[in-house]
């Protein structure tokens, strides 16, 4: 359920960025696309999962919680075709939007350099100059 729901939140925002791709908007629909398919209940196809899932307030706690209730009632993780659609969505989120706190480092000329959060450095600097 993590998947689907993770896929679902992180195609949202990206959608809202200028980085997301065609192809992420496309992953995106067709995985919107399966959780409504899966979803769906009485005949005219609405019920509050779907409303849910179209809640405008993807970064909500609450929303993600609602929605994890909505998919596990509707037994989502067994769905092959709506699990590789959230697959698929967070492959192209990787290859083609940063992901959220990343940043990209040249340091192909650097030295003694670190890229990371939380590391330790010890640098010892030798003069090889000689005096004149």
């Amino acid at each position: 359920m993590d998947l689907i729901v993770a896929a679902l939140a992180a195609g949202a925002s990206a959608g809202l960025t200028d980085a997301a791709s065609g192809a992420v908007g496309d992953a995106y629909g067709s995985l919107r696309t399966a959780v409504r398919r899966r979803l769906r209940g009485g005949a005219d196809g609405e019920n509050e999962a779907l409303d849910v899932l179209d809640a405008g307030d993807v970064e909500s706690e609450i929303w993600e919680a609602r929605l994890r209730r909505a998919l596990t009632q509707a037994d989502a993780e067994s769905d092959g075709a709506l699990v590789s659609a959230a697959r698929t969505l967070l492959e192209e989120l990787q290859s083609t939007v940063p992901l959220k706190g990343t940043c990209v480092v040249n340091a192909s000329h650097a030295q003694g350099t670190q890229v990371g959060d939380h590391n330790s450095q010890t640098n010892t600097f030798h003069n090889t100059r000689t005096s004149d």
